[in-house]
């Protein structure tokens, strides 16, 4: 007896199955698609709600004149955001210097150092200082490092005076202590980013380093570094964003105190800071809540930056390497 294949049918269901595939396909693509553009479209309805509340101030004073006066009055009503931007950019770039080679330190150790039967605790460890919350470390501060540190604090004022913004009498809270926390707050999110970035540099560039009699340091230094740079650089910057946008811990050790300080360990405010502060005293509609949310508008607009400039030098980055490497197959 002959058996007798139903082709057609057979035919017609594989056809069925892959025209359900790429609907299937299509579906994915558009949802994937409307939810980008949706995360834009409220990024953008949030910019321009700010900047429509925050119109009074910036009308009243002027962009430039709200940005870069140094006076911030409230009894008066006068709003100059820049010592609140400067106080932002001083705690954020002690942070950086402070934590983001920690950070990288670490993530070498348990990528390359550490033995295999630790790595994961340690990494654990490392992203369980995300966890403590920012309320947690600025208490810290106050009653641990402030007291602790200013006298270590007043004799490096002392002793390195011919420094630039450095010398004179020391604060209680003052820029480095919240520069310094921020430091630590940055430490899981660098720390994190930097190890998933070395782990994918591959295994046959650095057994070949050592197979050509580079050092451990020396196989660090020229063949993980350099494929490392692009991505430890946007976690440095991913750090620099937390540490911009960081409130309540700074607000408890800076001091908020509206003026630029002559040096390091002087009090000071924060964007953040005054907004977290101010927020609940000012009263609704005044040019005082205006100011503070053109000082908000100011934050989003400086955190944007940072993290487009993160991302042109890593286009930068990439584009370097891909010419390097186009010659080098030439």
């Amino acid at each position: 007896m002959v058996e007798v294949i139903n082709v057609p049918h057979t035919v017609s269901g594989a056809r069925l199955k892959s025209r359900r595939a790429l609907q299937a396909d299509v579906i994915l693509r558009w949802s994937l698609r409307v939810t980008a553009l949706s995360m834009l479209a409220v990024l953008g309805y949030f910019f321009v709600r700010l900047a429509i509340t925050a119109e009074p101030a910036l009308s009243h004073f002027g962009i430039l004149g709200f940005i870069f006066t140094n006076n911030w009055d409230v009894a008066h009503n006068i709003f100059g955001a820049w010592p609140l931007v400067v106080g932002t950019l001083i705690t954020s770039i002690v942070a950086l210097v402070l934590g983001v080679p920690v950070a990288i330190a670490a993530a070498l150790y348990v990528t390359e150092f550490a033995p295999s039967r630790l790595r994961s605790t340690l990494a654990l460890l490392l992203d369980l200082l995300a966890a403590v919350p920012s309320v947690v470390y600025g208490l810290w501060g106050v009653f641990i490092l402030i007291p602790d540190l200013k006298p270590a604090e007043q004799w490096f004022s002392n002793t390195f005076s011919f420094l630039p913004f450095v010398g004179g009498q020391v604060s209680g809270p003052n820029y480095f202590i919240a520069g310094l926390i921020l430091a630590i707050m940055i430490i899981p999110i660098v720390s994190a980013v930097s190890r998933e970035v070395l782990a994918t540099v591959p295994l046959q560039e650095k057994e070949g380093a050592l197979a050509l009699g580079a050092t451990r340091w020396e196989m660090i230094r020229l063949a993980v570094l350099p494929r490392s740079r692009a991505g430890i650089t946007s976690a440095a910057m991913l750090g620099l964003g937390r540490a911009i946008g960081e409130t309540i811990a700074v607000t408890l050790v800076i001091g908020s105190s509206p003026v630029i300080g002559h040096q390091i360990f002087n009090q000071g405010y924060t964007l953040a800071a005054v907004i977290a502060n101010e927020f609940g005293e000012a009263t609704p509609g005044s040019l005082h809540i205006s100011a503070l949310i053109a000082a908000g508008l100011v934050l989003l607009v400086l955190t944007l930056v940072v993290n487009g400039i993160a991302r042109g030098i890593i286009i930068r980055s990439d584009r370097r390497r891909g010419s390097i490497a186009d010659k080098a197959v030439a």
